[in-house]
């Protein structure tokens, strides 16, 4: 008997890298002479409760000299709304580190006045969201949001409040109410109140008692390294804004830098001191956050001149992120072509890196990496333009090669860490129509080869959620060339014997469509039906790709029985659909289903059986485990065959790894992630190893053959614990045994198995061997079905 594991697992347990994507948030460009910035709104004026009769909004002049607001306008929107007929011209000035009140309009309560107002108007603001533009002129603004919209209008500063709110630098301030005014916060280093700007609303602003301030109330100057933002600007090189360390030591400072323009990306550009300071704990580079505004002078090769002040950008919530923060310049407010015709020789860098985390000596600089670099991992390239590469080879899930927590597995995943870097597109717009490094066939796979790479260092999310994982990429100046390697044989390999079962992801094959189509209106989950529970295909037309792609393998494959994982639980129908197409391929009534076992489970999908009637011969009717630990009932049959033996074949689909537990729920304990490589749920999959256990001695005693292959998704990597619970009890790890480099799953850039093939001793002599046919995990997203190429 000879067992293939394919592998046809789609890789939908990958985490999906992501940019972080600012679709109302951008960097703002202010006047090189405007030291103004929005430091109060109140809009809860004049209502229950409200200590204040009046809305007003309060400005601070930041810095050292007066600021002449004549001229200019304070302009108001909705909070999704697109008109700016709300404006409110000003007079006068804002005195050097002092404030500046504009009394807007009265509600119908009885409150407190606010103090003396330097400037009145008439707006009705929201008290809980809305938006508002400190504007150097009194041209009306236009758009939800002209941050986007009109980058060019003269908008000083942008104040969008409330989480309605449709535009904002980086993400709206928290809301208002009658008794809290929006209040920017101090700055990091100076005590002055209202100094903290570093262009992100969420983050300056907090909703505190109101204090409104007018051009009489004690200056707060910020000063010149201090309040986030503002000051006189002080010259600094690249090099010294960088530092030796993670941050820089002047952050919150505005300065005035040069360089030469290396490489421009969708939301801003990189530039390199000329010369550099020769010390390799200093980056020499340092990317220029700019928005959607579009500085004619930041062109490849030009020497600029760049006013802007230095923050610290934070990608992400996860602890390795938060520890990696990105210099970079915002609030730039002049880029100044000082030169031409330049070019910055790359520096020479070499993976893998000695310490993980060195590659933060090279942030922002133009360099070559010597090759040459493997792609582990293509998943997002469709999506984001990126792929993960490595020196070395392929890089190894460390708990598929060593115990969960053990110094061998740390060591492992360190050495993958220092190995890896990401190759970026640099650009936010997601599912372009021109894929960077996409050949004709929609490759590279995993496993293609290119040589040394020049472009600029970054470091961003290596996933597509916030609190996922961070890690270092190279945004080419340079296109990359890459060289086939691990192409897609047009078959399996001979694994000799004379019956050959298959382990085969369908990855949601549901004949119920998202859109209500398909063989039924709705899918069950539980006690429920509706669309919503459908998990396949959106359509019939991307029905008919998925299931010709699957019956293309299968038929390939030409196995004499498959495991099935991830169908639709819908009785047989889905199950007997895939069969019938199946045998439209290969020849009619080839294969057929098992029967149907009373219980298959309340989750949308269930594992099944189909198999080759003319091979196989079923003894009983096929048993599933309806114990309660498991997700998916263990399906079991037993076959006969011409010869008069038996065997039983188990198909598996143990707990996933993801949707973790809350961490005070009942099911955390033993559940929630530990950090050791295993993921979530790992208890809940050790029990159901447990579990199967049990059941499969039962059905050796009702069967009477002790012949028994366990196969399937068991969502554990080969030195897991659930795994280690079977192979620990007597069951033969088969694909261990004769495929030990095979794997079904890339994560992280890092292929392992989670699908695997265990049998009992005595069935374990009559195997003769195993392959793994990657025609799935190691390729682009765009051969998914979801597409058409």
């Amino acid at each position: 008997m000879h067992l293939p594991q394919p592998t046809f697992s789609f890789i939908r347990r990958s985490r999906l890298r992501t940019l972080l994507l600012i679709a109302a948030g951008v960097g703002l460009a202010t006047s090189a002479n405007a030291a103004v910035m929005i430091s109060q709104v109140y809009g809860g004026g004049g209502n229950s409760g409200a200590p204040f009769s009046n809305d007003y909004v309060e400005l601070h002049n930041d810095g050292s000299a007066p600021v002449s607001v004549a001229g200019w306008s304070l302009q108001y929107a909705s909070a999704t709304g697109s008109s700016w007929t709300n404006s409110t011209a000003l007079t006068g000035s804002v005195p050097a580190g002092g404030y500046f009140l504009i009394r807007l309009a009265a509600g119908a309560g009885s409150a407190a006045a606010v103090p003396t107002p330097d400037v009145i108007g008439t707006t009705n603001m929201s008290a809980t969201a809305g938006k508002l533009a400190l504007v150097n002129n009194a041209v009306v603004l236009t758009g939800t949001c002209p941050l986007q919209s009109a980058p060019g209008a003269g908008i000083v500063d942008f104040v969008g409040f409330g989480s309605t709110a449709s535009c904002s630098e980086t993400a709206p301030a928290p809301a208002g109410s009658n008794t809290m005014a929006i209040v920017r916060a101090n700055g990091t280093v100076n005590s002055g109140n209202s100094c903290l700007d570093t262009n992100n609303n969420s983050t300056d602003f907090s909703a505190v008692a109101p204090n409104p301030r007018n051009s009489a109330a004690p200056a707060q100057p910020c000063g010149g390294s201090g309040g986030g933002g503002g000051g006189d600007p002080v010259a600094a090189a690249i090099y010294t804004i960088q530092g030796s360390g993670a941050t820089s030591p002047l952050v919150g400072q505005t300065v005035i830098t040069s360089g030469v323009v290396t490489r421009i990306n969708s939301n801003g550009f990189f530039i390199q001191d000329l010369t550099g300071d020769n010390e390799l704990s200093t980056s020499d580079g340092i990317f220029v956050f700019s928005g959607s505004t579009v500085w004619p002078a930041a062109v490849v090769g030009n020497l600029v001149q760049v006013s802007a002040t230095v923050t610290e950008f934070v990608v992400g919530t996860a602890a390795d992120v938060v520890a990696h923060p990105v210099t970079e310049l915002t609030a730039v407010s002049a880029v100044l072509q000082t030169g031409s015709g330049y070019s910055i020789t790359p520096t020479v860098v070499a993976l893998p890196e000695a310490v993980d985390g060195d590659l933060e000596r090279y942030e922002g600089m133009l360099v070559t990496l010597t090759g040459p670099l493997t792609v582990n991992q293509n998943f997002y390239q469709a999506r984001y333009g990126q792929l993960t590469l490595a020196v070395g080879g392929r890089l190894e899930t460390p708990t598929n090669r060593h115990r969960p927590g053990s110094a061998e597995a740390l060591a492992l995943a360190d050495s993958n860490a220092r190995r890896r870097i990401v190759l970026d597109d640099g650009s936010s717009v997601q599912y372009p129509n021109s894929i960077p490094d996409l050949d004709a066939e929609g490759l590279p796979r995993a496993g293609y080869t290119t040589g040394a790479i020049t472009g600029v260092i970054d470091y961003g999310l290596a996933t597509n959620s916030s609190a996922g994982a961070g890690d270092y990429k190279i945004h080419p100046t340079v296109a990359p060339t890459f060289v086939p390697g691990n192409v897609r044989t047009a078959a399996p390999a001979s694994v000799g014997g004379n019956v050959k079962v298959a382990s085969f992801n369908v990855l949601n094959y549901f004949t119920a469509f998202t859109d209500g189509g398909g063989t039924s209106v709705g899918c069950m989950v539980g006690g429920s039906t509706g669309t919503g529970n459908c998990r396949g295909a959106d359509n019939a037309a991307e029905f008919a790709r998925q299931q010709a792609k699957i019956v293309a393998a299968m038929a390939a494959i030409d196995a004499d029985a498959f495991g099935l994982m991830e169908i639709q639980n819908n009785g047989n129908v889905a199950a007997a659909n895939l069969a019938a197409a199946l045998n439209a391929s290969v020849g009619p009534g080839t294969y057929g289903t098992t029967s149907l076992p009373a219980d298959t489970g309340s989750d949308a999908i269930r594992v099944a059986m189909i198999y080759k009637t003319g091979r196989l011969q079923p003894v009983g009717a096929a048993v599933s485990d309806n114990d309660p630990v498991n997700n998916r009932p263990t399906l079991a049959q037993t076959f006969g065959m011409a010869n008069g033996e038996r065997f039983t074949l188990f198909v598996n689909h143990l707990k996933s790894k993801g949707s973790c537990p809350a961490p005070t729920s009942s099911d955390a304990p033993g559940n929630v992630d530990s950090g050791d490589g295993q993921g979530c749920w790992n208890a809940l999959r050790k029990r159901q190893a447990e579990r199967l256990r049990s059941f499969v001695a039962q059905r050796q005693a009702a069967t009477g053959s002790n012949d028994v292959l366990l196969i399937g998704d068991f969502n554990a990597y080969a030195q897991e614990d659930p795994i280690y619970n079977l192979t620990s009890s007597g069951y033969v790890d088969q694909v261990g045994r004769f495929a030990p480099s095979a794997y079904s799953y890339v994560f992280d850039g890092a292929a392992g198995r989670l699908d695997g093939v265990f049998a009992s001793v005595a069935m374990a002599a009559r195997v003769t061997g195993v392959t793994a046919w990657h025609v799935d995990a190691d390729e682009p997203e765009l051969l998914d079905y979801a597409f058409a190429l």
